[in-house]
């Protein structure tokens, strides 16, 4: 029973992964692109989420600032789910709901490249920093699910998982991560 289960859960994974080769290969070629020029063009990235999707947030900025495949010069790409004294500040003097837009306003400019991660689409807070970031000039790029929510009106490029179910659609977004980072590092410092 055990192992139908588990086979169960990896051949829908997989049925999601053809799905993003079919419908979203476009879009992560155009995010890499977007983020090879703002690096070029001496910008920085900024990732934010809530809950897996912020762990997918620190999880993509350690694979630019360090490493993903080999060693090479640092890219920068900051987390702003990681620093709690700011977090706690905005959702106690202001409204959870701002804990993005705040650290957006105070960090980021036109160079600059600014990714909201929401499986849903429609996280308050993620749409908040996306409109500051938009409002700032900023390029803003979407990893979400099957419908984009809202936060596909607010994005220059929305990266689409063809999954309503938030455990696939993780699955999808870090596996397209590692795609975009393995882009971005190859290009920009060739092995």
């Amino acid at each position: 029973m055990s192992e139908q289960e588990i086979y169960a859960v990896f051949e829908e994974s997989l049925q999601v992964q053809r799905a993003v080769l079919e419908t979203q290969l476009p879009v992560l070629a155009r995010i890499a692109e977007q983020f090879i020029a703002t690096f070029q063009a001496g910008g920085k990235a900024l990732f934010f989420g809530n809950g897996g999707s912020a762990a997918d947030a620190q999880h993509v900025v350690a694979e630019l600032v360090n490493r993903l495949n080999y060693d090479r010069p640092a890219l920068p790409a900051i987390a702003l789910t990681t620093d709690t004294s700011v977090l706690t500040s905005i959702a106690n003097d202001a409204d959870f709901d701002q804990v993005f837009a705040r650290q957006v306003q105070a960090l980021a400019g036109p160079k600059d490249l600014v990714v909201g991660i929401s499986t849903s689409g429609n996280s308050a807070n993620v749409l908040h920093g996306l409109r500051a970031a938009r409002a700032l000039g900023a390029v803003t790029i979407a990893f979400t699910g099957r419908s984009g929510g809202q936060l596909k009106t607010l994005a220059d490029f929305c990266f689409c998982a063809p999954s309503e179910r938030t455990t696939r659609i993780q699955e999808a977004h870090i596996t397209a991560w590692h795609a975009v980072c393995r882009v971005v590092e190859h290009r920009l410092f060739p092995a």
